[in-house]
């Protein structure tokens, strides 16, 4: 037998079909630094028309986790295909670097600042620690693909970032929105700070639930109101109590008054030996609870007739009055809420109304002061047991219980919080109608999704004043003089701003804390007082619109989006809302898009008690950064992102069937220079033409794809286009083309040249998600004049359209012809199939196939002539009209019918289709005539497959 290979045009190419990323990744990573890719991009984009992904900045602490890993990637896909795209889009990282969890773990090492250790030196310690956190970060966030100014990123704790965050308080307070107010606030004792509403996280916790008595002190007053209200005579016997209902037992030293609804209808009912005043709405809970199955209503009033009346505390000697509040509902309890202005905004607010000042009850680490009776040196968390006890003691205890209920946590200590009334720096919300202009304003910012939109709204809607001080010793400080009488700031406070700003520019936030007030108050100075409070870490990340955007080189205010995960509603995007419209009275950003949380295939929670998490770095160092890039590509992160060892495991084989595919491409363009040996589309083999024209229509679904951010829709879309119009479809059929025509001829040229096209869109569409392996095949694709260094400075490629064929046989084959046989071909492959499993043919090539049909269908499956065997990939093909075979199968096509036989004909050695001409031309008896003539002859001419 004459070994015919070397005749044939097999593939070959560099692209290997085993990707081994996570082994191969690196070196690409080391190459793209080495040539300082991003600087390129830089430089080759200076001068377009920008587009501005202003990024989030993590917090400098610990390593990354999967919820980092998705919202990078999303970052880097966005902006790498905005700069395929055309535009100068420059992505700089971020960190927040101040703040509790940094101290914490310092303080570990060194002990608290100030007394193992002196201040300056533990900010030191903490500048240090952070670094070391970034760098970490880093290294992680550099080795999933992600390209930025990894070199050059905006750290929170930069010197000149530090200035600008205290530039932007000086603009805040000059336009008139930052006040110091004596409020309750939420307060962490673990971390000894007040916090704002964006560090609150819930979580379940057990508390209890009592029923405590407040008796009613003169009697003789509430029978006069009774009366008075034109009520019957105050009835029944035994002792008289309004009745309130608490979950926060330690909050009861500090209660000052009972508040109920002035709206509300009250009853007085007589329970066995005494009398309760509750709410009539919420009679009935009340005695279930008390398990009291007989009583009998004796009085009825409004709650505006209980005002001021004179309550008896519980435990303390100590009368509080009724007062009237509109925060009283009947959603719970008695209708009756025991206040304490000290701890709870509603207490606060309706205490104020009455003249009821605060006691300061509870000190920064949540123990009762010294002059607390009874519960001196007592902790907030360790007391309530001792209080119902009391006032149990004190029969003043209705009835107790305990539950599980979500409630406020401190989200970097994970510890319940408190709300503690103290003295804080607020940006109202109150001032020039600014609530008003914020919700205004986000009508004009495109959410994504559009329900984003609805959430922020509700959040601003509710939200208190912003507590932007804390007294912390690691953040930047609140660089304000306030007068030592007047508590008023400096009259002069945006000048002194200015020049703190300019020493903290230069020496960093210890500038403030060592300055004398003599060197910038001069005479004044033994009239004010340094403010020592720090600001809120969610200030410096939301303010960096205005030390970040503004001041960068290449970057610009507004960005064009924001985009983190969907708990930023109340934290960045809000405190960036909030701050840009004191500072510049617009909001920071056009777009803001949100991606869910990461889940485990159960929809749990990553929590390494299950044992759930999936670390990148293991994902990474097992299957590759780009399988982990494409499973979040592939997932609709509008929503939870589900992810698992098998969920990953079946994104990597996507991923292969996607590399498989790409490798196709390039090894049949083996020997092709597009330089000279392009076809043009007119001259096209029609299925070639209808491949760059199906490519071409793809591309712009990817693009629109892209820049709506609709990235699992690329996937689906790319990923369809590898298995049915590539893997099940065109590149099966051009196979045999490929290999066994000319090397020259316009077969072949043809088929590369479609291949090339797709190749070279393809290496773009991929880019932005897989990353890794589009470098691979940019390297890969045959040089081509003009092409760039790297496929991250390319942009779109321009897919040549549809020419009208100079073939006319081939010259209205269009994209609705080549469906309809696709699906023939896909009908034909499920009989070929059933009857290689009965045995009746090894493989489709040992087969001779009849297409049975009539009308429109017949016509259109003549006109492949002789190559339709070519796109049914068996040795023969015959499409008859006559009446259908008994033998034939029918098909889900309809009215096709086909009959499939064993060809008896010889099998050619070269291309081995089964022929009648095999063993007829004497130089090369085991040859078809084809094979002969693509060999010695002119070669073979195709038309349209």
């Amino acid at each position: 037998m004459t070994d015919y290979k070397a005749t044939l045009n097999l593939p070959n190419t560099t692209f290997p079909m085993k990707a081994n990323l996570a082994q191969r990744e690196p070196k690409i990573l080391e190459k793209w630094q080495k040539n300082k890719v991003y600087e390129a991009i830089r430089a080759a984009r200076e001068g377009k028309k920008s587009f501005i992904l202003h990024d989030g900045p993590p917090y400098a602490n610990g390593n990354i986790h999967i919820g980092h890993a998705v919202n990078k990637i999303i970052k880097d896909v966005i902006v790498k295909s905005k700069t395929l795209s055309g535009f100068d889009a420059p992505y700089v990282p971020g960190w927040d670097c101040h703040g509790l969890p940094i101290e914490h773990n310092v303080e570990k090492k060194v002990g608290k600042a100030g007394h193992k250790v002196d201040v300056k030196t533990f900010r030191q310690k903490c500048r240090e620690y952070a670094a070391k956190q970034v760098a970490g970060q880093k290294a992680d966030f550099v080795r999933l693909g992600i390209l930025g100014d990894w070199d050059n990123p905006y750290l929170t704790m930069d010197f000149k970032t530090e200035a600008n965050t205290v530039r932007a308080l000086g603009k805040i307070a000059e336009n008139g929105y930052l006040v110091r107010g004596f409020k309750p606030v939420y307060w962490s004792v673990v971390g000894g700070s007040a916090l704002a509403e964006a560090e609150v996280e819930y979580q379940n916790k057990v508390s209890y639930s009592i029923y405590v008595r407040y008796a009613v002190t003169d009697e003789a007053d509430l029978r006069q109101r009774v009366e008075g209200a034109g009520v019957e005579a105050l009835a029944g016997k035994g002792p008289l109590s309004v009745l309130i209902w608490t979950t926060t037992p330690w909050t009861l030293p500090s209660s000052l008054a009972v508040s109920v609804n002035a709206e509300l209808d009250y009853v007085i009912v007589q329970a066995g030996n005494e009398r309760l005043i509750v709410a009539e709405a919420l009679l009935e809970d009340v005695m279930t609870c008390g398990s009291i199955e007989e009583y009998q209503v004796i009085g009825r009033v409004s709650g505006a007739v209980l005002d001021k009346l004179a309550l008896q505390h519980p435990f303390y000697v100590r009368q509080l009055p009724v007062i009237l509040g509109d925060h009283v509902t009947t959603d719970a309890g008695t209708g009756c809420v025991h206040t304490a202005p000290d701890h709870g905004p509603e207490d606060f607010q309706v205490s104020q109304q009455y003249g009821i000042e605060t006691l300061n009850n509870i000190q920064g680490d949540g123990t009762f002061h010294e002059g607390v009776e009874i519960f001196a040196g007592d902790h907030v968390y360790k007391v309530d047991d001792k209080i119902v006890a009391l006032l149990d003691e004190k029969k003043a205890l209705y009835f107790q219980a305990k539950f599980e209920h979500s409630f406020p946590h401190c989200w970097r200590t994970k510890t319940p919080l408190i709300y503690r009334a103290t003295p804080q720096w607020f940006i109202t919300l109150n001032h020039n109608d600014l609530r008003q202009k914020i919700k205004s304003t986000i009508e004009n910012v495109e959410w994504i999704p559009h329900w984003g939109e609805a959430r922020i709204q509700g959040m601003v809607d509710g939200s208190p004043d912003w507590c932007v001080s804390r007294q912390r010793t690691w953040g930047v400080p609140i660089t304000l003089f306030v007068h030592k009488q007047t508590q008023e700031m400096h009259p002069d406070t945006p000048e002194l701003i200015e020049k703190v700003a300019q020493k903290i520019e230069q020496d960093g936030i210890d500038a403030w804390f060592d300055l004398d007030a003599k060197e910038l108050l001069g005479d004044d100075a033994d009239q004010y007082e340094k403010v020592t409070d720090t600001l809120d870490v969610w200030f410096d990340s939301g303010v960096t619109h205005h030390s970040v955007l503004r001041d960068r080189e290449g970057l610009r205010f507004p960005a064009d989006l924001y985009l983190e995960g969907s708990d930023q509603h109340r934290g960045w995007f809000q405190s960036s809302l909030k701050t840009s419209m004191t500072i510049n009275g617009e909001p920071p950003y056009k777009q803001v898009l949100t991606h869910g949380f990461t889940v485990d295939a159960h929809g749990k929670k990553m929590s390494k008690s299950l044992g759930n998490v999936i670390p990148p770095q293991k994902v990474m160092n097992n299957l590759g950064a780009d399988v982990l890039r494409l499973w979040v590509s592939a997932t609709d992160f509008s929503a939870e992102m589900s992810v698992s060892d098998e969920i990953l495991k079946r994104t990597a084989d996507s991923y292969r069937r996607i590399r498989n595919t790409a490798r196709f491409l390039l090894a049949n363009l083996e020997g092709f220079n597009p330089e000279t040996d392009l076809v043009p589309m007119s001259d096209l083999v029609a299925l070639d033409r209808w491949a760059v024209s199906r490519a071409s229509e793809l591309q712009q679904d990817i693009i629109a794809s892209y820049d709506t951010y609709q990235l699992h829709n690329i996937y689906q879309k790319l990923h369809n286009f590898c298995i049915v119009d590539m893997g099940g479809f065109y590149l099966d059929i051009i196979k045999d083309r490929q290999y066994t025509t000319g090397v020259n001829s316009v077969a072949r040229r043809s088929a590369q040249t479609a291949l090339y096209h797709i190749a070279e869109a393809f290496t773009r569409w991929i880019a932005p998600i897989l990353s890794y392996t589009a470098d691979e095949l940019w390297d890969a694709l045959p040089k081509a004049a003009h092409r760039e260094e790297t496929v991250f400075l390319a942009e779109w490629y321009e897919l040549p359209k549809a020419e009208h064929s100079t073939d006319k046989d081939a010259a209205d084959m269009n994209a609705d012809y080549w469906a309809v046989i696709a699906q023939v071909k896909g009908a034909v492959n499920k009989v070929i199939e059933s009857k290689r499993n009965d045995g009746l043919i090894s493989k489709s090539l040992t087969a001779s196939v009849t297409l049975y049909c009539h009308g429109e269908l017949f016509e259109q499956l003549s006109r492949l002539q002789d190559e339709l065997r070519f796109v049914l990939i068996t040795s023969s093909a015959i499409v008859s009209d006559a009446s259908i075979s008994e033998s034939a199968d029918a098909t889900e096509v309809e009215g096709l019918s086909v009959l499939v036989e064993a060809n008896a004909d010889e099998k050619c050695v070269r291309c081995w289709h089964q022929r009648p001409d095999v063993g007829q031309h004497a130089q090369h008896p085991e040859l078809c005539g084809r094979c002969v003539d693509n060999i010695d002859g002119e070669g073979e001419v195709r038309h349209f497959a």
